[in-house]
């Protein structure tokens, strides 16, 4: 079943014999990884003080949850071609259930971090492991709905988190942001006992492993990882861990690259990359991950920062104009790619996040929840014709059999590039807001016309509560307002920025060359079958 050569080992499975309980399996653990990495992000301030835990130690727990899911993601592929989909997630499942349970009754910091690694190790599992399930284990007709489902599942937690943080905090407790992944891990556990076959260990395959290439791709990516994560608040070029994690990152990946070109039985070599429509679609992956940015930062940290809206009033937005629709847009999503090439309906996914972005950029500070709805609509458009159809791409222009070696790095640009994206779009919007903040604070400081008269009716209205302090409850009003609209100026920015990723993502489609016959290869209307074979012409099958 499984051979070894320059690329990888082959990735054939046997076909599941009950495919409804292995697409199950695909749902709930595809959904549970990106609801519990979300959860855990949006709710940290909850966590934060139920844990009674620093701004830093907070920040360092949540680096350690998602770093050894990145850790540990690249390998699954590979792991569940040795030892079978069943070992890989029935086991598993019931301890991450175990721990999820677990860590909300943890006090001690040591413990708790060691327990979230634990955690973000086993939940790093479920989406790679899930799409093996898939490529591996599911008749070919299953293939394309069964990748609508793992594709969705961004956008849906993107759009649902807040507004299920917020109403576990509320109504049932924060213990819930672990809990909800107690009952749903045994029951994806059981859905993958029933639904894949049970495959033997791969024996010659584990004794010729690249161990040292898995850990080295992990420990890199990872530590890139952390360093761009906690550089943001450690101030980057001007703290030595922040280097020195992301120089040994860097260290680490081209020691990975060195191992592969050199070992006898390499485990992801790069030549799995090299055809130009792979690479160009991991590229526009990777852009996707940064340009959605708007769906998954702007939007709901616009409401929360300068709109002073709580995670659960902004999900209300998010939920019924961002989730919601997407239950109608993917199924049409799926019945364009049965017709239409792939990189139509990309480029239709693509140019509604364009869209959305660039009337992001007429924002003021005076936009409320109701004004992003026309926003979050294209992004949900954006979502169900952007993700899917550039995963079909990538598969289309891949040998689906070496899909060990490409999933490794299909991982790496799902979890590294939205983590890296979402620590770069932090310290963007840090960064314009303090450039911006500067720029106004300069007409403070010079005292114009305009400044004097605002500072006095101010002082004006203030006189009332105590003449003695007027002038400086004037003064910090004021200041307020310079960052208010200083922070209005810098999402501005990041919407700019998403904007101009979606158009050279839009650029980089432009360059993939149509794919080759296979699988998801789109089939002619009947109509336009019928007057092929009228005019004589060979009707594709």
């Amino acid at each position: 079943m499984a051979e070894n050569d320059a690329e990888g080992p082959l990735s054939r499975g046997g076909i599941a014999p009950q495919p409804l309980f292995a697409v199950g399996a695909v749902l709930l653990g595809s959904f549970l990884a990106n609801f519990d990495s979300r959860l855990t992000t949006v709710g940290l301030p909850d966590l934060r003080g139920a844990f009674s835990l620093s701004f830093d130690e907070g920040a360092w727990l949540s680096t350690a949850g998602i770093g050894s899911q990145i850790f540990i993601a690249p390998t699954v592929a590979w792991l569940a071609t040795a030892f079978g989909l069943r070992r890989v997630l029935g086991i598993p499942s019931l301890v991450f259930a175990l721990i999820s349970l677990i860590i909300p009754f943890v006090r001690d910091y040591t413990a708790l971090v060691a327990l979230s690694i634990a955690h973000g190790m086993l939940l790093g599992t479920f989406v790679p492991a899930t799409l093996m399930i898939i490529l591996r284990n599911l008749p070919m007709r299953w293939w394309l709905p069964a990748i609508a489902l793992y594709s969705i599942r961004v956008g849906f937690a993107l759009d649902t988190s807040s507004s299920l943080v917020g109403f576990y905090v509320d109504h049932w407790g924060w213990q819930w942001l672990y809990w909800q992944g107690a009952l749903i891990a045994p029951l994806m556990g059981l859905m993958v006992y029933l639904g894949t076959p049970d495959e033997p260990i791969n024996r010659s395959l584990v004794r010729e492993a690249d161990w040292g290439g898995m850990l080295l791709l992990g420990a890199s990516v990872s530590m890139v990882y952390a360093g761009l994560d906690q550089g943001n608040r450690l101030d980057w070029l001007g703290s030595g861990t922040v280097m020195a994690l992301l120089f040994g990152g860097g260290t680490l990946f081209i020691a990975f690259l060195i191992n592969e070109a050199s070992v006898r039985q390499p485990w992801a070599h790069v030549n799995v990359l090299f055809s130009r429509n792979v690479g160009l679609s991991l590229v526009v992956i990777l852009i996707y991950t940064l340009t959605s940015l708007s769906n998954s930062s702007l939007v709901p940290n616009f409401l929360g920062v300068v709109g002073l809206l709580r995670p659960e009033q902004s999900g209300v937005l998010l939920f019924a104009c961002g989730a919601l629709p997407m239950f109608m847009l993917v199924p049409l999503s799926v019945f364009l790619l049965r017709h239409f090439d792939p990189r139509t309906v990309l480029i239709l996914g693509l140019s509604a996040f364009a869209a959305a972005n660039l009337l992001g950029t007429q924002l003021t500070h005076d936009w409320a929840r109701g004004d992003f709805v026309t926003i979050v609509l294209l992004q949900s458009v954006g979502q169900a014709f952007t993700l899917l159809p550039i995963i079909i791409m990538a598969l289309s222009n891949a040998d689906t059999t070496r899909a060990t070696a490409f999933a490794a790095y299909i991982q790496i640009m799902r979890l590294g590039g939205a983590e890296i994206g979402v620590a770069l779009m932090g310290t963007w919007l840090r960064v314009r807001e303090q450039v911006h903040s500067n720029f106004l604070g300069l007409h403070l400081e010079n005292g114009g016309v305009d400044v004097t008269r605002m500072l006095k009716r101010l002082a004006d209205g203030f006189a009332g509560h105590g003449a003695s302090t007027a002038a400086a409850r004037a003064l910090g009003t004021l200041s307020a307002e310079v960052q208010r609209e200083a922070n209005v100026l810098a999402y501005i920015d990041g919407f700019w920025l998403c904007f101009w990723l979606a158009i050279a993502a839009l650029i980089f489609v432009s360059l993939i060359a149509r794919a080759p016959p296979g699988p998801f290869t789109p089939e002619s209307f009947g109509a336009a079958k019928a007057l092929m074979r009228k005019c004589g012409l060979a009707v594709p099958t």
